[in-house]
């Protein structure tokens, strides 16, 4: 203790009670008045905690809050009706036949599940050639499932994605050439064809996921002319990148090429320029959502989407590799699992999506309140 501060001690402890308590009231409002002086001295808005300091108060700092009714689950619907496969690579998740799939949607709807979008799973011996005619046959596992789905749950949203990959011989999103290049009037024709087959069977959304130029036009027409435009959400997998991404949900759907790879279809991973591009175009040829595959590893794409779309819902597909990374690094303890999915999800959320795809709904279905 310094020689003035032991005479300041030794002076307050001579004081009377009522000297004291005058005293500590001054050294409180010098304190006050001090601490006031500083802060208006300095940038105010500096004082950032008071903001956060309760559970609601750091809600509310987000500009999107995770719910429910934002989420939308994929489901592999396989063409064997009794098939309930668990795909190894994709922890939890499931090929089901027709059979399977009311009794395990049940819960999870009574629990909140609001939309899922479905994928056709053809195994049986034969189903795939080059032109990928299984992809709309009215006894195939998407038709059959939309019909399944919306007589059972009335008020679920189903979105039926739209490509070849899964019905091809050779695993392409589009019909070939005979050098093996993509033929990109023949696919988006019969593309279009396959989107216009799931909104007559009675899906509430129809979402290409091929990538050929023009397939956005090309089904906006289609759902015109055939009276149903003003009834069917039309969500472009606008800005879909090629990449390593995907070995999960290929192993699901039996999807992946027979030769070669998607780069010359699929977005380069470093493509920002044509990612912006093909998001306005998408916009101008009639997608009423737009869509950027993956999500975590393109949150600058997202939030350039939401800038170009600034009047459409955007959403963003957490795909099945960014899934199974999670699963992964958690189960070596690299961090809590759930504390990960929401991270992870409310990032996606705040580069600017109001729409997620994500194999981490029926968690969240557990995790949310709303």
């Amino acid at each position: 203790m310094s020689f003035s501060s032991l005479v300041s001690d030794l002076t307050y402890r001579n004081l009377d009670r009522d000297d004291r308590r005058s005293q500590v009231s001054r050294t409180r409002s010098y304190a006050s008045t001090a601490a006031t002086s500083v802060s208006i001295s300095g940038d105010i808005s500096s004082q950032l905690h008071g903001g956060y300091s309760h559970p609601l108060a750091r809600a509310w700092q987000a500009e999107r809050q995770l719910t429910k009714s934002m989420l939308i689950f994929p489901l592999f619907v396989s063409d064997q009706p009794d098939e309930e496969t668990l795909i190894p690579s994709l922890p939890n998740q499931y090929r089901r036949g027709l059979n399977r799939l009311v009794p395990y949607l049940t819960p999870l709807v009574a629990k909140g599940l609001r939309s899922v979008i479905l994928f056709g799973v053809p195994i049986a011996p034969g189903a795939k050639d080059a032109l990928g005619t299984a992809a709309d046959d009215p006894e195939g596992p998407v038709i059959q499932a939309i019909r399944v789905l919306r007589r059972a749950f009335p008020d679920l949203f189903i979105t039926a994605d739209v490509c070849l990959c899964e019905y091809t011989s050779h695993g392409h999103c589009g019909i070939l050439r005979d050098d093996g290049s993509l033929n990109n009037a023949l696919s988006v024709d019969r593309i279009s064809d396959v989107a216009m087959a799931y909104a007559d069977a009675g899906a509430h959304c129809v979402a290409p996921s091929d990538m050929n130029d023009g397939r956005i036009r090309a089904i906006k027409l289609k759902l015109i002319e055939a009276g149903i435009a003003h009834q069917v959400v039309l969500m472009s997998y606008a800005a879909k990148f090629s990449g390593c991404l995907y070995g999960p949900f290929r192993d699901a759907a039996g999807s992946c090429p027979s030769f070669g790879d998607r780069r010359c279809y699929q977005l380069p991973p470093g493509g920002r320029g044509l990612a912006r591009r093909a998001i306005v175009r998408d916009i101008n040829e009639g997608a009423d959502i737009i869509m950027v595959k993956p999500a975590s590893q393109y949150l600058d794409i997202i939030s350039d989407a939401k800038e170009l779309g600034k009047d459409l819902p955007v959403a963003a597909y957490q795909v099945s590799g960014e899934f199974a990374m999670i699963h992964a690094a958690a189960k070596a303890g690299v961090f809590d699992l759930k504390q990960m999915a929401f991270e992870a999800t409310e990032g996606i959320l705040r580069a600017g999506a109001t729409i997620v795809v994500s194999y981490f709904t029926p968690d969240f279905l557990d995790w949310l309140d709303n």
